[in-house]
């Protein structure tokens, strides 16, 4: 039996706990199923069927044939279910929040900071269905026309991670349904609900069965699964946003089916305030920045770096700025930050804090330890909730360039602050990782303004601004943070297409 939802939605029939294909709820051919589980309280709240490599040719199957009459649509009948689709999204806004809170733990606002940020991508991309268009050209060969039309490429395959899973599905799927492709998602197991939902809402803003198949599964069988998706023969397209390891796991499956490829991979971006920079501005940037969703974004703030002369004052205004911030369950009334969405997250942190620690750095804030709310006496807890994957913000100070906070990507609610003199050695310090999604540089000096835009190795460049993602701008990395754009004019939709070139010779004179 399962067990009783933890809150109540306006609309019951949103929330369902099984796989969606072709326009059915259905389980598993094995039968079995995996548990959600609560980040907040560490218990289950619901469970979803733990499909397999035999459940993927059904879904992709099924996506396939819904690609025939979806791909010839009209445009502005496109766009027209993208709105529909926006619409509905709108409308069931606090029920998705609420999902979408006990899915990943983050608090009740972000929740619903979340939503209106991936609202964004249906609007857009709504829009981007008639901006689809080809070209006609005179060549250097007399008496012919060249023509360029652009087509959607096939059947897309989305594998979304759990951090945020409303916004990378709709930038995703957005995009594929503009450009007339068809997609199956898998969502990460930690987070299929919100995605179960959508895909609900989906069809009831008119999309055909198969057009968006949702296909769950557990972690433990989510390699084999992801693999027998990526390989199919019908699938022409795959997305996927995670970790860097995994990504060059789906690079070269793509590679070696020949199968076009988008990847939006892990982050260690660096956030550098100089002496001349607004520090009010800075650390405003910074607290969103870093401590939104405990840190679990891949565009957070992972390593801080201060010029000398503002080093101790931005280190003392950080530090109590950090301390107002409510650690606790993300429904509770007054949260500001919740816990993580999983335990492994935790361990890696604390790896992370006692290593910088170990190695001289200065404990400024919090322990650098997990615990598990009141249940945990031993970790920093003092009763913020009962159960749950929860650390308190620690912050470091007198980090170096050997630390492990300095070279791995930091998906947990610790920041290390790291002092430079020189701007030549924060941009050199900036850019000693093999990562580039982002960099974040703050500073009134105009010149310096272009110098970090053009020598910070990053894909975004925030400048005097932490929130550099939005569906009109193009999003994604360079080095191993991976390649191609979502969102953005263009980009986006071009990711889900392929262009034919078509020549024409004109018998007699001009």
């Amino acid at each position: 039996m399962a067990p009783s939802l933890p809150f109540e939605l306006n609309d019951p029939d949103l929330l369902h706990q099984e796989s969606y294909v072709d326009g059915k709820w259905v389980g598993a051919k094995s039968g079995k199923r995996f548990d959600i589980v609560d980040p907040g309280s560490d218990k289950t709240w619901a469970s979803c069927p733990d499909n397999a490599v035999e459940d993927a040719d059904a879904a992709i199957q099924s996506s396939y044939k819904a690609f025939k009459e979806y791909s010839i649509l009209n445009p502005r009948k496109r766009a027209q279910l993208l709105m529909k689709w926006h619409e509905l999204i709108t409308a069931a806004k606090d029920d998705l929040a609420k999902i979408l809170t006990y899915e990943t733990g983050k608090p009740l606002a972000e929740a619903y900071g979340e939503l209106d940020y991936s609202l964004g991508f249906t609007w857009w991309f709504a829009g981007e269905a008639e901006r689809i268009q080809g070209s006609v050209s005179v060549p250097s060969a007399p008496n012919r026309r060249v023509f360029v039309i652009k087509q959607p490429i096939g059947v897309a395959v989305a594998l979304v991670p759990w951090n945020f899973p409303i916004a990378m599905i709709l930038r995703k799927a957005g995009a594929a349904f503009a450009a007339g492709c068809t997609m199956v998602v898998k969502p990460s197991p930690e987070t299929p609900l919100t995605c179960l939902s959508l895909a609900n809402l989906a069809t009831r803003a008119g999309f055909a069965p198969g057009v968006f198949n949702v296909v769950t599964t557990s972690l433990a069988n989510t390699p084999s699964l992801s693999e027998a998706l990526i390989t199919h023969p019908l699938v022409k397209k795959v997305t996927f946003t995670g970790s860097t390891r995994v990504g060059k796991i789906v690079a070269g499956l793509c590679a070696k089916n020949l199968k076009k490829c988008t990847l939006e991979l892990g982050g260690n971006c660096p956030f550098i305030v100089f002496d001349d920079a607004d520090l009010d501005q800075a650390l405003a940037q910074f607290m969103a920045l870093k401590w939104r969703h405990a840190g679990q974004a891949c565009i957070s703030a992972n390593r801080l770096y201060v010029q000398a002369g503002v080093y101790e004052k931005f280190s003392q205004m950080l530090v109590a700025k950090t301390k107002e911030l409510k650690v606790g369950h993300g429904a509770e009334k007054g949260t500001t930050m919740g816990p993580v969405t999983t335990p492994r997250g935790l361990a890696k942190a604390e790896e992370q804090a006692a290593d910088a620690v170990k190695h001289g750095a200065k404990m400024l804030l919090g322990t650098g330890r997990a615990y598990k709310g009141a249940t945990d006496k031993e970790g920093a807890g003092e009763g913020k909730g009962v159960g749950g994957y929860f650390m308190d913000p620690t912050i470091l100070a007198d980090m170096n360039e050997q630390m492990l906070l300095s070279r791995e990507e930091t998906f947990a609610p610790v920041a290390g602050i790291f002092k430079f003199e020189k701007e030549e050695e924060a941009v050199r310090w900036a850019n000693d990782t093999s990562m580039g999604l982002a960099s974040y540089a703050f500073t009134k000096n105009v010149d310096r303004v272009w110098r970090m835009l053009e020598n910070l190795e990053a894909g975004m460049i925030g400048l005097n601004t932490g929130n550099a993602s939005a569906a009109e701008s193009p999003f994604g990395g360079i080095k191993e943070s991976g390649y191609g754009k979502e969102s953005g004019k263009d980009v986006a939709v071009n990711e889900y297409l392929i262009s034919k070139t078509g020549t024409f010779t004109i018998a007699g004179q001009y």
